[in-house]
């Protein structure tokens, strides 16, 4: 499984989309595009990606830009796992 498909499926789990993610790719939108994807979302998403891939996070990685796009959030995470 690729990367962004688990980080899809986390999010599918996090925000509670009841497998609304089929057709979610790198492009689609995160802050202000899923209504479901507030600042409790962020906190819940954040950790659950941290348990999941054994990684942390420093408060001052974490801003608008990480979070536009699942592409843009799973450059991050690779990132992360890459150090």
């Amino acid at each position: 499984m690729s990367l962004q498909k688990e980080i899809i499926d986390i999010i599918n789990d996090v925000l509670m989309l009841d497998g609304n993610t089929d057709d979610f790719d790198g492009d689609t939108g995160l802050l202000g595009s899923i209504p479901e994807f507030d600042s409790i979302a962020v906190v819940s998403l954040v950790t659950a990606l941290e348990e999941e891939f054994g990684c942390a996070f420093d408060d001052d990685e974490l801003n608008a830009d990480v979070f536009a796009t699942i592409g843009s959030l799973t450059t991050v995470v690779q990132q992360k796992l890459d150090e």
